[in-house]
């Protein structure tokens, strides 16, 4: 009987043991809490009850008895704080080798595209026992991408991305809500979570694809002229690319930045907010001229150049770029550092 009516989800992710733990332990901390105090108000009204002909006295306080019930309940919270400081920090920090997916909200659906070309919507595929890191934005209001069995929720919000991460446990069909209210048709915002071996998982991602994403990120930085300006060489009129995502980044204000997912994406769509030292603003705003899904497209081209032996690609970026277009957006190259 007991097992139609579970008291939370089945837990099918190295993250959902750890935070269940922390919960388990909340509520008998305020189970027995609530349980002496329920006690303790019992006693003190029969022990002190009214009497007749019996008068009331003065008790003085008791300052061992103020540092007990002071220094306890301290104590028991610094326990509760340091517990859900390390399983905060350890979902909200990626592994380095973690698959990437990028996801884009939209009222009301999620758009899903892997770093390899496969394309979903609704539905997410995973292989069991691997990292996978989800690159997050969204195309209209604020959503937030829910999984219970994973025990994950990460608000998805326009104009920037939000990170997180998972690895399966267990293979099966897990529930995807939008857990923030994102229109009328809020509730029918939901998913799959689809959680393969990882056999049936590589068969199913080589079942059709149009390629990387960050070769089509490769194609799109040629056709918008972006080669013909941030150069493979110390002779482009904008930063040199390779290598650079995941660096700091010394910027004309004098601010020292990280080039991360967010520093590309703003420097496309906003290329003056972060202007890179010894570069003029000479570079276009691509904003609402790049769809998000182009944009993930681009950020995952540029993040695939910054490895060690990828030099390669901006050359073959630049000899892509036609005239044509290297003449219709000839100031674009000072930015997207």
């Amino acid at each position: 009987m007991l097992n139609n009516f579970p008291l939370w989800p089945q837990q099918a992710s190295t993250l959902a043991g750890r935070v269940d733990a922390l919960y388990v332990f909340l509520l008998i901390v305020t189970g027995m809490m609530t349980l002496l105090i329920f006690i303790c108000v019992v006693y003190f009204a029969a022990r002190f009850r009214h009497r007749p002909g019996v008068r009331a006295e003065q008790i003085e306080g008791s300052t061992p008895l103020e540092i007990t019930w002071s220094a306890i309940p301290f104590l028991v919270f610094m326990v509760i704080f340091a517990w859900g400081a390390v399983v905060y920090f350890k979902e909200r920090t990626p592994p380095a080798d973690a698959s990437e997916v990028y996801v884009v909200a939209k009222q009301w659906m999620w758009k899903v595209e892997h770093a390899e070309g496969q394309r979903e919507i609704n539905e997410l595929h995973v292989p069991v026992g691997r990292d996978v890191k989800l690159i997050m934005t969204s195309q209209d209001v604020i959503h937030s991408f829910y999984i219970p069995a994973f025990r994950i929720k990460q608000d998805v919000l326009p104009g920037r991305y939000t990170v997180e991460w998972f690895r399966a446990t267990k293979p099966g069909i897990y529930h995807l809500f939008c857990a923030e209210y994102c229109g009328t048709q809020h509730s029918g915002m939901v998913g799959d979570i689809v959680v393969q071996e990882p056999a049936q998982f590589e068969a199913w991602m080589n079942g059709g694809s149009s390629g990387p994403l960050s070769a089509s990120g490769e194609k799109m930085f040629a056709e918008l002229g972006c080669a013909t300006c941030h150069r493979n060489d110390a002779g482009g009129r904008g930063p040199n690319l390779k290598g650079v995502f995941g660096k700091p980044v010394q910027l004309e204000d004098g601010r020292t930045v990280t080039a991360d997912e967010n520093y590309l994406r703003e420097c496309i769509l906003d290329p003056g907010a972060k202007r890179v030292k010894g570069f003029q603003p000479i570079m276009p705003t691509f904003q609402g001229l790049v769809s998000e899904e182009q944009v993930n497209a681009l950020v995952a081209y540029i993040k695939s150049i910054s490895s060690a032996n990828a030099g390669e690609g901006v050359k073959s970026s630049a000899s892509a770029a036609t005239p044509q277009s290297a003449g219709k957006v000839q100031p674009n190259g000072s930015q997207v550092q």
